[in-house]
């Protein structure tokens, strides 16, 4: 079972002292991380708490070294900390910045489960969404940790030595954030923006008046829905495609017959393209199983056959989002309808053959 001052969560630990005396700790960790998110201040931060996990204690110095900062700007950064409510302190007789297990902090009435479970959800948010700002987010599992009993944080902490989850393709949030908070507050306040983006399906950019309604998280990134002036109907936007976003001194009235269920439709994922097809799939018994363990669409059914493949049946929206999926199972899959769709895999499959024989 763990101590009091080791945790294994995964996430972060984060100490904060005004004292600015230097320890002597070897070992230091190496953090590193790439492209903008090094250079940005969530970043920077979220590297400090990478650091400061263990609980073993950071020298200033160490501190610096591991950031590639100013002793000022760490020292910043560690006040922060602080201030969002976490338990951190100067060590004067180790000289280092350590989390105080026995500051006064309220304690959540936890069972093992629930702890257990609302900490591996965060996890599984963090690893497998694009959550915005994920610097609070993380911080907000720590409060967490540091407010179970005792012998609830012990039971999380020796269950997480033994469970790793897998990232998934998302888009990078960091280069989001903005976006996604100015399209929120023009949601809640009901004000109308104007934006410049990128459309993938019509392979082109336009500006649009935009009176935005939802924020929706599919297909690894964030989606903005609303009535669009350009298109004269609602219209779906990835928020990774918009290049310019202003709001505007005009406000809606939303739709009160708007309905995201019924918008969405029988849509694969979030495009519909306003024809219903009745698609059926034959995959080999290599991977029948696989498949068919996972609820892929509303409407999915599905027959195992005599040899072990499978067929599944579905009732979606437009051919172009299913088309992709299908493709990505390659030879182990096999359209049975309808016929447009078979013809669009086999076209595809076929320039693929040319591209890789050039």
């Amino acid at each position: 079972m763990a101590s009091k001052k080791q945790s294994t969560f995964g996430w972060f630990q984060t100490p904060y002292g005004e004292d600015g005396t230097d320890g002597q700790i070897s070992n230091k960790p190496s953090i590193k991380t790439k492209g903008r998110m090094k250079n940005s201040r969530t970043g920077r931060i979220m590297q400090l708490l990478t650091a400061l996990q263990s609980r073993r204690g950071y020298a200033i110095s160490e501190l610096t070294e591991i950031l590639g900062k100013s002793r000022r700007t760490v020292y910043r950064d560690l006040k922060e900390l602080q201030g969002a409510g976490l338990p951190c302190r100067f060590d004067t007789r180790r000289h280092c910045y350590t989390l105080d297990l026995q500051s006064p902090l309220p304690t959540l009435a936890l069972s093992k489960d629930e702890a257990f479970s609302l900490l591996l959800l965060l996890r599984e948010a963090n690893h497998n969404m694009g959550l915005p700002f994920p610097y609070p987010a993380r911080l907000l599992s720590l409060k967490i940790e540091n407010c179970l009993r005792r012998e609830v944080r012990q039971y999380c902490d020796a269950s997480f030595r033994f469970i790793s989850i897998n990232p998934a393709p998302k888009t990078r949030m960091d280069l989001l954030d903005k976006t996604f908070m100015q399209v929120l507050e023009a949601i809640q306040l009901k004000r109308v923006l104007a934006i410049h983006c990128y459309l993938p399906v019509e392979q082109r950019s336009v500006t649009t008046d935009l009176n935005p309604y939802h924020l929706v998280y599919s297909a690894h990134t964030w989606h903005a829905i609303g009535e669009s002036s350009f298109h004269k109907a609602v219209h779906t936007f990835e928020l990774n495609h918009i290049t310019q976003l202003s709001p505007l001194d005009r406000y809606f009235v939303e739709d009160e017959k708007f309905d995201l269920r019924e918008y969405f439709g029988y849509a694969w994922s979030l495009l519909r393209e306003g024809q219903i097809h009745e698609v059926e799939l034959r995959f080999c018994p290599r991977i029948a199983a696989e498949v068919a363990e996972v609820q892929w669409h509303q409407t999915q059914t599905a027959s195992f056959e005599d040899d072990g493949s499978v067929v599944l049946k579905f009732r979606v929206d437009g051919l172009n989002e299913i088309t992709w999926w299908i493709l990505g199972y390659g030879d182990q899959v096999e359209v049975l309808a309808p016929k447009t769709l078979r013809q669009r895999i086999a076209q595809i499959a076929s320039r693929i053959v040319d591209s890789q024989q050039r």
